[in-house]
């Protein structure tokens, strides 16, 4: 019975749910890697979640555009305030179709060859709070970096613009959903974008979750067609917001980083957020 008990404690991880110097986190990273396996191993579980995750996240989003059409409160709120009123249950529709169709056709697939060719680790030891936030930081840092050249090459670059970027600019007045309303192949090059900056930094596993999680929120908000009393920007200066992408969804040819503005100020591309569109 004693060589039973010490054989479980030797294959058991080796910081305890009770160990006082155990992370914090480890009982979250206890009941992830207890769950089913087999599940979490799918190769088409990261674009399912990334797919729902959005949806999720742009639905306050939706239900705050069926407000405004009766709330005068609410129509303020929007930074295009003067042309016209949010968009409609019907180009709501026909994004999530678009964005659907994109998924299930080139996401989804290469979501899940990644995934085979990645084989993921679960370590035994979850992060602690300071490591998770280092490296989800460090995650939306390298990703800010990534995404600013790569965006400021679609706009430079014709053939890039028309064959890549183009369509994700059909929508002058942008709003939650239209974050993901892209070409395929703009679509795959975030993806990898976002995977890479996280493989780079070699994260743990739960600080690569809430990075692809908050990275996904805050490119719906920057989307979300509102300047919100509680959005983001207004509490970290470093980061341009909704207003600030609204710009570029305008003139087009300033503020090329998805989130912070540094880039847009070294190379001379940052334009003062649109508060209201004329």
């Amino acid at each position: 019975m004693l060589c039973n008990v010490t054989d479980i404690r030797m294959t058991d991880p080796i910081q305890e749910l009770g160990d006082p110097h155990a992370p914090i986190l480890q009982g979250l990273w206890e009941s992830v890697r207890a769950g089913q396996r087999h599940i979490q191993l799918s190769p088409y579980l990261a674009a399912s979640c990334a797919f729902l995750t959005h949806l999720a996240l742009c639905a306050p989003f939706f239900f705050l555009d069926a407000l405004g059409r009766v709330c005068q409160r609410v129509r303020s709120w929007r930074i295009a305030a003067g042309s016209g009123p949010p968009p409609s249950l019907q180009r709501w529709f026909q994004c999530f179709c678009r964005v659907l169709f994109k998924y299930t056709t080139a996401v989804l697939p290469a979501a899940a060859l990644l995934q085979l060719l990645r084989s993921p680790n679960f370590p035994e030891l979850a992060p602690t709070c300071w490591q998770l936030f280092v490296e989800v930081l460090a995650c939306f840092l390298l990703f800010d970096t990534l995404f600013f050249i790569w965006h400021y090459s679609m706009h430079r670059v014709p053939w890039l613009y028309r064959t890549v970027h183009q369509m994700h600019h059909q929508h002058h007045v942008p709003f939650a959903l239209a974050a993901q309303d892209a070409s395929s192949a703009e679509l795959l090059s975030l993806l990898l974008l976002a995977l890479g900056s996280a493989w780079m930094l070699g994260c743990h596993p739960l600080s690569e979750v809430l990075f692809h999680f908050l990275n996904s929120w805050m490119a719906v908000e920057d989307h979300c067609g509102y300047n919100l009393p509680w959005a983001l920007h207004k509490l970290l200066p470093c980061m341009g917001g909704a207003p600030y992408h609204h710009a570029h969804h305008k003139k087009q040819n300033t503020n090329f980083a998805p989130y912070f503005t540094h880039w847009d100020f070294l190379f001379g591309t940052y334009c003062a957020s649109v508060q209201h569109s004329e």
